[in-house]
């Protein structure tokens, strides 16, 4: 038989894959053929933080058929590393680097290496939300209580006609993209959880709620406000106390790379008299800002002069939000247990190292996410390597990487490529951060999912190409077939699944305003929300989901099946995609397994239709 001289995702070759603790000590062992005539073996690491590389001697171990293992034990301190191998033999001096997704082989000269992510060995992340359920919940458009608005600016336009479609263009002074509201608020979430409970919710994650000009808060004005469409202080600590009673906890975004210019701190437009640093000089919010040239020339994020950047390591800034009487401690104390930082791969490290020490000094269980769309352990912006998610900074991240590869997956096929992505996450994130991964399909920033599944392309134009666009009945019910497998695999990978409000009832709409559209309460898809339902009754009822191993079972073209596993838990799951059927054999414990949900097996035999699934569970 031939083996591959390493693989980084197999135990023959790895005392432990994956993320390893500082000061932990990880044995790796190279594996290569009798007829290589070796001399010597090295480890070769590489520290990405001075790009500085040691090589640590192999010794000759165990035989395994004609191959001879090379083998070491190595700790590290908490960092990123980099590493591959090298040997010298009788036909001279060669070098085993990483191909393809995981596997070595040999080569003449050093080339790409395999990642090693190294986290403090004191890392820890909160419990309360493993193996929970989060819901994601766009403030103005869930639910209107019917309580009278008080103290609204009147250059805000209210839409009366709650199924109105979110404004896209300049109508008049007042209707126009970001500021209509429909006036949903606080007191509208609070009445709303038992629906939310219904679905086996554990978590809502808040976009901004804060006081703020537009209708989706991201130009705040005022971090210490509640905005007054969505109610007051003692709104938000009634919604806290009774989501607490219901098992639910509140997260909130924060958003502290730049504020609004139409807001206390900056006041460009005199809304909050003759304070601020756009008009006044001596303000003390002057230096939390960038003015090349004052005032008019500013440092603003994307270049987007409404909203100038902040400069979070100036220290009255950072003492505003992180200190003991600042902005994050302070919402923790009125009933929030964490926070989501927007666009935190913007945020300089020294901030995210305060707001890590303020949140777990105000409680150690709250839950610090951030916003970062590519792997967060590698990731490089503006310049330099960042630290997520070594135990200083983030507990977590929004998962972007399962989510582009369960809907490549589900609209095009190719199963590899999306047991890849989950295994090279889990290769190189550290364990506690896993089982916190927000693994959503569909956020306030992306097209609404069953659109993105239905259409039939895809393209996406303008908003005057988008606005009122609707999946043709053909593009809808496969929407909403493709919309079950994709939900399938968002609730059973390793992480939390993140539910976009009004996913569960088939919303549609493209980007940006129409993602954004309001909840449809008198037009529910009634059998997508009983599935929705049913699906995480089977989530919250398995601690296989909490903190289970992923183990890939089947791989093949359409098809994708798993087994999770935990202790003396288990579920087994698999999905087809495509418009044929498959036969699947069942590891022989889910043979005759009564626990299902989806397709029943029979037997050892599970036969799954187009678009079929099953979850089975022991």
């Amino acid at each position: 038989m031939n083996y591959y001289p390493f693989d980084s995702r197999n135990k023959l070759y790895r005392s432990h894959i994956g993320a390893e603790a500082a000061k932990n000590p990880l044995r790796l062992r190279l594996l290569l053929h009798k007829d290589a005539r070796v001399y010597e073996a090295f480890l070769r690491i590489e520290d990405d933080s001075d790009k500085s590389i040691r090589e640590i001697p192999m010794l000759a171990g165990e035989w395994l058929e004609d191959y001879l293992f090379y083998e070491c034990e190595i700790t590290l301190d908490e960092g990123l590393y980099w590493y591959d191998f090298r040997y010298t033999s009788a036909h001279g001096q060669f070098f085993v680097v990483k191909s393809g997704e995981s596997l070595g082989i040999v080569s003449d000269r050093p080339e790409e290496k395999w990642q090693q992510t190294v986290y403090d060995s004191d890392f820890v992340t909160p419990d309360w939300l493993k193996g929970g359920i989060i819901y994601q919940i766009f403030p103005d458009r869930f639910y209107n209580s019917g309580a009278k608005k008080e103290n609204v600016p009147d250059d805000r336009f209210i839409c009366n006609d709650w199924y109105k479609t979110p404004e896209h263009r300049q109508i008049n002074d007042k209707c126009t993209l970001g500021n209509d509201y429909y006036g949903g608020d606080l007191k509208g979430i609070e009445q709303k959880l038992p629906y939310l409970k219904s679905l086996g919710v554990t978590c809502i994650y808040l976009n901004p709620i804060f006081e703020a000009h537009s209708n989706h808060r991201y130009n705040t004005a005022d971090y210490s406000k509640i905005d007054t469409m969505l109610g007051d202080e003692q709104d938000f600590k009634n919604l806290c106390r009774a989501a607490k009673k219901q098992g639910i906890s509140i997260i909130l975004d924060g958003v502290f790379s730049h504020t609004g210019d139409d807001s206390i701190y900056f006041n460009r437009n005199g809304r909050y008299g003759s304070s601020g640093a756009f008009n006044d000089p001596s303000s003390p919010y002057l230096k939390w800002f960038n003015f090349k040239h004052y005032p008019n020339d500013y440092d603003a994020w994307w270049g987007i002069k409404t909203l100038p950047e902040t400069n979070e390591n100036n220290p009255d800034f950072t003492e505003f939000i992180t200190g003991e009487n600042g902005i994050l401690r302070r919402w923790l104390r009125l009933g929030a247990n964490g926070w989501r930082l927007d666009v935190a791969d913007e945020l300089p490290d020294l901030f995210l190292d305060n707001i890590r020490n303020a949140i777990k000094a105000e409680n150690p269980e709250a839950f610090l996410l951030g916003e970062v769309w590519e792997d967060a352990t590698n990731k490089i912006s503006y310049g330099a390597r960042r630290r997520f998610l070594r135990g200083g900074q983030l507990d977590s991240v929004m998962n972007y990487p399962f989510a582009n590869a369960i809907i490549q997956f589900v609209r095009h096929g190719n199963s590899e490529g999306i047991c890849n992505t989950v295994l090279s996450v889990l290769e190189n994130y550290p364990p506690q951060t896993v089982h916190l991964l927000m693994n959503h399909i569909g956020t306030h920033d992306t097209a609404r999912i069953l659109t993105v599944l239905g259409q039939t392309d895809d393209y996406i134009g303008d908003r005057n190409w988008q606005v009122g666009r609707l999946l043709s009945h053909e593009e809808y019910h496969r929407g909403l077939a493709r919309l079950r497998v994709a939900a399938v695999l968002q609730y059973t990978l390793p992480g939390v699944p993140s539910l976009y409000y009004g996913d569960e009832v088939g919303m549609q709409g493209y980007c940006d305003p129409f993602c954004r559209a309001t909840y449809p309460w008198d037009y529910q898809n009634s059998d997508l929300l009983e599935f929705y339902r049913n699906l995480g009754s089977i989530r919250l009822n398995s601690s296989a989901f909490k903190t289970g191993e992923f183990i890939p079972y089947t791989v093949q073209n359409d098809a994708f099946a798993y087994i999770r596993c935990q202790d003396e838990k288990a579920a087994f799951i698999a999905v087809n995609r495509g418009e044929g059927e498959v036969n699947i054999t069942l590891p022989p414990e889910f043979t005759n397994a009564k626990n299902y949900f989806g397709v029943a097996p029979q037997g050892d035999i599970l036969t799954l239709s187009p678009y079929g699934y099953t979850i089975i569970t022991i």
